[in-house]
Formats: structure tokens, C-alpha cells, sequence
């Protein structure tokens, strides 16, 4: 196993380097911020840095392993989704052309893939993972490119593209990957990875908190306009902080306050609020909003997982659907609701940002709000059926 993980890594990188010298170039005649994938005017109107992202996957059970595996994850989806997202977006000329926004958009396909690996983790070694991440990539590109490209759905936080997508894909192959052994250890490993605290699991919270709200307003600052995604976004992590306290107590009668918890709350209200932190939530809505995503964890570890491990089978061993794919699919009925509502008189100038079609007249918002509904079991089957096929 051993040296076929580094015969993989091996044959993988030399095929990236390849591919990279035959294809990828930088377009020297514009900033290296711009990127041909028109998809938002931040990237018309001002350079922006890379922005990082961080999504530690901890696991008390596999100690640092864990977390290797995810930089490993993490390394070559980077390489591998700059490539395949080259050659639908930007392929001019033979040449893939890249600047700052492809590595953006690498890192949120590196996003989706991180939550898919955490239904999984533990259960498949690290060159089954590498072959996963390497058809979830493909088959990420291909649904974003549909929905964001060919359909004009508004996503920029990933609520549905991300969140939704990588939970079901991740559930799937580990549906596929039944092991009826498992389950009896289930509730074994659940226990010990709440107890047996360690620094990466406070760290990687408090990096959430920090880097989040960046990482997710970055494609759709524009200009001068109000960042409307930064203050949803921080607006939704403080509500669904206090949530998992009111919550924890109550449902936990050693009264304890588990930060695995907080870090499960964390990553809901982003979700949640991905599609709909560009749109007009008004903060009363972004708290609600985080309000009810902090419940959703909580409530779906005591009562949805054990009905779904013992009647569909389902192991998920980092609770991946109630923290990113629940949220995730109410983040878009919510985002559907929004752009269905959106109108000149409460928009003003940014209606050309956030729902460009509908401030040209080509689309009404209850067309736009249509298209967004209209994308969720579009997104659905294509990571069920990806994962099936992958699993």
C-alpha cells in the first residue's frame, strides 16, 4: 500500500507537470486577478490577492492522519481542478489561461471534495481517496459549469455548488462502501473524537471564523459596493454560536459544551448563508438564518443519523450531512426565495451584480428564482449518480 501510494503521487504529479507545460500559461496583457470566467465584476473592476482557505478535517481516532490525508486532498485537487476548470472556462487559443481567480475557484472545488472525503475518512486509505478526488473534480466542474455558466444560477458561496454537492457525493460512495462492521464501532469512535480534544480542532474553528467570511465574499466584492457577503456571513456565525449553546445543554445531559460542536456550527451557517449572503437577506435575516443552521447539526446527530445509519445504511463519519448538506439545501431555498423576491427599488445599482439578467431585462426574479430551485435536484443527481459511480 505503501508504494502504491507513491507510485500514484508519482504518476500523478509528472502528468500534472505535463499537462501544465502543454497548456496552462498567465495572460500577460492582464492583470493576473482577471480571469476569462465572467461569472461576477469583481474581477473587472479590481485586483484582488488569492485569498486562503482552511478546512481541517480532525478525527481523535486517526490523530494527525487525518488531517495528512486532507493536505494530500488538498494538494493535488489544487493542481488537478486548475486544469479541468482551464479547459471549460478559459481555453483560448490551445492555452489554458490562469490568474488569481482560478486558484480562488480551486479552493472551492478543493471545498467540496474536503466535505465528500468526510463521510469517508478512515474507512478508504489514502490511494482510494486520490482516485475519488480525481472523478469528483471532473464531475464538480461539469455541475458548476451547468448551473453557474448555461443556467445563470447565483452560488457564489457555494451553498449549493459546494456545501450540497460534496455531502451527497461523499454520501454516496459511502453508501456504496457499506461496512455492516462498522456500525458497531460507530458509536465508539463518535465518543471518543468528542472527548479526546487536541489543539487542531480549537485552531481550525478559529480559523473558520477568521477566514470565512473572506473566502466566501471574495467572488462578489465589486468596487465600492457594500459587502453584503462579509457582514451576512459573520452576522450567521455569531447567531449560530449562541444556537449550539442553547442547544448543547439540553440535548447533552453531562451539560458539557463540546467545541467539535462549535466547529459543527461554524461550518453550517456558512452553508447556509453561501448562496444567499450576495442577495438582500438584511442582517434580521442573517441571523435568523444562522440562528436556525446552528440547530440543524445538534438536532441531526441526536435524531436523523441514527435513523439514516440503520434503515438507508449510511455511514458518515464526520457528520457531513447535517453540517454542510442539510444547511446547504436550505442556504438555497433560501437563495431561491431571495432572488424570486429581488427588485430594482430594494437592489439599486447592485442588481446588476447580484442578478445581472434581471436588472437587463432578459430574465424576471421569479424566472431567476425558478433557475435557482430548478438547480438543486439537477445538483443532486449528478452527486448521487457521481458517487454511486465513484463508490
Amino acid at each position: 500500500s505503501r508504494l502504491q501510494l507513491s507510485g500514484l503521487c508519482f504518476l500523478l504529479q509528472i502528468l500534472l507537470i505535463i499537462l501544465f507545460a502543454l497548456f496552462v500559461r498567465y495572460n500577460p496583457e492582464r492583470s493576473p486577478g482577471l480571469d476569462s470566467q465572467e461569472l461576477n465584476c469583481s474581477w473587472r473592476n479590481r485586483d484582488l490577492g488569492l485569498q486562503p482557505a482552511l478546512l481541517v478535517t480532525f478525527l481523535a481516532r486517526y490523530r494527525l492522519g487525518s488531517v495528512a490525508t486532507s493536505i494530500l486532498v488538498v494538494a493535488f485537487v489544487i493542481q488537478w481542478a486548475v486544469l479541468i476548470r482551464g479547459f471549460l472556462y478559459s481555453f483560448q487559443n490551445g492555452k489554458i489561461v490562469v490568474g488569481a481567480q482560478s486558484m480562488v475557484s480551486a479552493n472551492l472545488c478543493t471545498m467540496a471534495v474536503l466535505i465528500s472525503t468526510g463521510a469517508v475518512l478512515g474507512r478508504i486509505n489514502p490511494v482510494q481517496m486520490l482516485l475519488m478526488t480525481l472523478l469528483e473534480v471532473t464531475i464538480f466542474t461539469l455541475n458548476e459549469f451547468i448551473l453557474l455558466s448555461l443556467m445563470g444560477v447565483r452560488d457564489s458561496g457555494g451553498s449549493l455548488t459546494v456545501h450540497t454537492f460534496g455531502a451527497y457525493f461523499g454520501l454516496m460512495v459511502s453508501r456504496i462502501l457499506h461496512q455492516p462492521r462498522v456500525d458497531g464501532r460507530q458509536e465508539e469512535q463518535d465518543q471518543a473524537q468528542h472527548q479526546n480534544l487536541a489543539v487542531p480542532l480549537p485552531t481550525g474553528t478559529i480559523y473558520l471564523w477568521i477566514f470565512w467570511p473572506s473566502f466566501t465574499s471574495v467572488p462578489t466584492f465589486c468596487g465600492t459596493t457594500e459587502p453584503w457577503a462579509v457582514l451576512n456571513t459573520h452576522f450567521s456565525l455569531a447567531a449560530s454560536t449562541l444556537a449550539t449553546f442553547i442547544l448543547s445543554p439540553i440535548l447533552h445531559e453531562e451539560g458539557m459544551l463540546w467545541m467539535v460542536q462549535l466547529q459543527d456550527a461554524t461550518l453550517a451557517s456558512v452553508a447556509m448563508m453561501g448562496m444567499a449572503g450576495e442577495m438582500l437577506v438584511t442582517p434580521f435575516g442573517a441571523l435568523t438564518a444562522g440562528f436556525l443552521a446552528g440547530l440543524v447539526p445538534l438536532l441531526g446527530s441526536r435524531f436523523l443519523t441514527p435513523f439514516l445509519r440503520s434503515r438507508l445504511k449510511l455511514q458518515d463519519t464526520c457528520g457531513i450531512h447535517n453540517i454542510h448538506g442539510l444547511p446547504g439545501v436550505l442556504g438555497t431555498l433560501l437563495g431561491t426565495l431571495l432572488a424570486a423576491l429581488a427588485t430594482a427599488d430594494a437592489y439599486g445599482d447592485r442588481l446588476q451584480v447580484v442578478f445581472p439578467e434581471v436588472a437587463q431585462g432578459t430574465r424576471t426574479a421569479q424566472g431567476q428564482g425558478l433557475l435557482q430551485l430548478c438547480a438543486l435536484p439537477l445538483t443532486l443527481l449528478l452527486a448521487t449518480l457521481g458517487g454511486c459511480l465513484t463508490g
